[in-house]
């Protein structure tokens, strides 16, 4: 079952992981106490790092999906040689700590992804395993075959196998049979309020077994060999993805809170932290003991780590001399570099008055990138061909094949690993946190595609790849009342609202054709922050832009399209999107009447707050109070830009089944209207 030895380093994680929740009188005790062998098991004999350089790019990743477990996770790190000092856990969710109450990305070396939020990190390793995979399908040759050659492991409870995310996230992960994902799942049997019986009562392993997974059941999650034993039979499954269904017991050896709810969210207090290391056999003193036998075993990771990589190295140097452009172009993708010249391609749309939807200008932006731009990797949720976003040409991403499968994919490129068009099925949830997992997996500039009315359904997916600073693109079409005949569930109303006030998630929602393109620029160079791209279903005017401003005013969040002829805006026009060409027209409108009008496309609030304020004074000059913003989603937020004198023309209740043109004139956006609150503006 256990050696005396492996029995002490296990207790070291458990009781540091105790002692650091009990000194901050925060936390989660339980979880550690009980899965504490398998993560052991885990780092110990299959999980291949550098504690030394935590971002050695044929790493395995892992991942703790339930987050509140953190502290295991921080004893881990500690103990192998991370920068995480024993200072930090004894800080542990404390102001300055590496060692905050979840996981963080960026913040404590090691850490791959940000967690807590259920689910999430289950659906964030598939992406990371889908990374591996495709890097590994478009890298690896003939006599270098382990240049791209990782796993993907994660700890999972019953809290992430509860939510949809997971569901979906499994779903697609056994559909493309990724054998190099490995997931242990910590089988206590108990959530934050209860027992799992509760809600929770399905053959879980038959569920996964169902989708199409690899299962093994570890009845005591104690029995380390046993662990073990299951960890290798994965691994030697490489066509399946594995769960490793372990019986584990929140709270292990607390004498009255052993598999309790109440050693699930609460420190277990200084008297049961006592018994508990008497009844474990743990000394009672010092708080934060490291038996020094124990730490010279967890710190061989360093070694063996640094051995790993520089095995590594040494492959990467044979695999540069043989095949040095595809060595070159991996590197760079590793690195999160632009190679030179990938924006040459990229149209510059002539100016028509009919134009384009911003969805179809997008579509080849993309594909005009894509040759030159190898990380862009990404898809949609069953809607390719209404967000336009299939790299044509460049494969799907596929399971292996097998004598059944057809020679052909559906973009042109064959059924191949290598694909670069991923098929998310109708799974927005998921698709948001597994792009998340390939931009934190590295070597993509990863997107995902959908309406912009679901983005509620990815709205805790965006808001971790905010948090994460990762490096994602979101595609987000049919993004107004302009949708049409299919009514107000696919007209978004607040969406936009919503998505500008999540911190760091750059929103864009470009007037035409060529702000679109410049729009991409902006996203693909934004290497440290989510973009979010809102685009039209209905054709927009291509702006000739020897009439109007530079489309490259875009970078700047806000710029002046047309300006008073001869004399100072005594009006200012403010619009994104669509409704830019109707500010433009009821500009003329206005200035064949001798008013003063200027019109400022605003396509994001994020990229002119981020301008000076002497930028922004220029753009809004505040001497100008008749101020009028025309968007077709609510108010809320344009106040700030339009000031206390200002209006705003919006839609502030749900859309309607009906063609396009009905609507926007049943809601007011003609030029009649505009020109009408302009007026009263004026004349007040």
């Amino acid at each position: 079952m256990m050696n005396t030895f492996d029995q002490q380093c296990i207790d070291t994680l458990r009781f540091l992981s105790v002692d650091a929740v009990q000194k901050a009188n925060s936390g989660h005790p339980g979880m550690p106490l009980g899965a504490a062998p398998m993560a052991y098991v885990l780092w110990t004999r299959f999980l291949k790092c550098n504690p030394g350089n935590p971002d050695w790019a044929d790493r395995d990743r892992f991942v703790l999906s339930v987050g509140h477990g953190s502290a295991l996770l921080y004893s881990l790190l500690h103990l192998s040689g991370y920068d995480l000092s024993l200072d930090d856990i004894k800080a542990f969710r404390q102001w300055g700590s590496k060692a905050p109450g979840h996981p963080e990305r960026g913040h404590t070396p090691g850490v791959e992804v940000t967690t807590g939020p259920l689910g999430q990190g289950f659906a964030n390793a598939v992406g990371m395993a889908i990374g591996e995979a495709q890097l590994a399908a478009r890298y690896n040759q003939p006599g270098h075959a382990v240049i791209i050659d990782h796993h993907t492991y994660a700890i999972v409870g019953d809290g992430d196998l509860m939510e949809g995310v997971a569901a979906e996230a499994a779903s697609l992960a056994g559909h493309l049979r990724l054998g190099k994902l490995i997931c242990l799942y910590d089988d206590n049997r108990v959530t934050l309020s209860a027992g799992t019986d509760m809600a929770f009562t399905e053959n879980r392993a038959a569920r996964f077994a169902a989708c199409g997974w690899h299962t093994v059941t570890v009845p005591d999650g104690n029995d380390v060999e046993a662990i073990a034993a299951a960890l290798q039979a994965a691994r030697s499954e490489s066509s399946r993805p594995s769960l490793i269904l372990v019986r584990t017991h929140i709270g292990y050896g607390s004498p009255n809170k052993h598999d309790s709810f109440e050693a699930h969210g609460s420190p277990l207090g200084v008297e049961e932290v006592l018994l508990t290391k008497q009844r474990l056999g743990w000394p009672a003193e010092p708080p934060f003991l490291i038996p020094e036998a124990a730490l010279v075993h967890m710190r061989e990771a360093l070694a063996r780590g640094q051995n790993a990589e520089a095995a590594w190295s040494q492959r990467l140097q044979a695999y540069a001399l043989a095949f040095p452009a595809l060595a070159a172009e991996l590197q760079l993708s590793l690195r999160g570099e632009l190679p030179s010249g990938w924006d040459a391609d990229i149209p510059i749309f002539p100016a028509d008055l009919k134009g384009m939807a911003t969805r179809a200008a997008s579509g080849k932006v993309m594909n005009a990138m894509a040759a030159r731009l190898p990380a862009l990797t990404g898809g949609s949720a069953d809607l390719d061909t209404s967000t336009k976003t299939a790299l044509k040409g460049l494969g799907d991403f596929n399971p292996p094949s097998t004598d059944s499968d057809d020679t052909q994919g559906s973009n042109g490129g064959g059924w191949s690993r290598a694909g670069r068009n991923l098929h998310f099925g109708v799974r927005e949830h998921a698709m948001g946190a597994i792009v998340n997992g390939l931009a934190a997996h590295g070597g993509f500039i990863p997107y995902g595609a959908t309406f912009l009315i679901f983005c509620d359904y990815m709205r805790p997916a965006l808001r971790l790849a905010a948090l994460m600073k990762l490096h994602v693109v979101h595609v987000f079409t049919h993004d107004s009342l302009a949708v049409g005949e299919d009514g107000p569930t696919h007209q978004p109303v607040e969406q936009l609202a919503s998505l500008r006030a999540i911190p760091g998630l750059t929103v864009i929602r470009p007037a035409d054709a060529n702000e679109t393109a410049v729009a991409w620029k902006v996203a693909i160079e934004s290497r440290q922050r989510p973009v979010l791209l809102a685009l039209t279903r209905q054709a927009v005017p291509t702006l000739d832009r020897n009439r109007y401003t530079s489309a490259e005013g875009l970078r700047r969040g806000a710029y002046v399209l047309s300006d008073a002829q001869g004399q100072p805006p005594a009006l200012i026009l403010i619009a994104s999107g669509s409704e830019v060409a109707l500010i433009l027209a009821a500009a003329e409108h206005l200035q064949s009447e001798g008013i003063g009008v200027r019109c400022v496309s605003m396509p994001s609030w994020d990229l002119f707050d981020a301008q000076p304020q002497s930028y922004r004074d220029e753009v809004l000059p505040p001497s100008v109070s008749a101020r009028l913003a025309v968007e077709l989603g609510v108010a809320q937020g344009w106040h700030r830009y339009v000031g206390d004198c200002g209006d705003v023309l919006s839609v502030e209740r749900f859309g309607a089944s009906a063609p396009a043109d009905i609507l926007l004139r049943e809601y007011g956006f003609t030029i009649d209207n505009v020109v009408s609150r302009a007026r009263v503006l004026l004349s007040g």
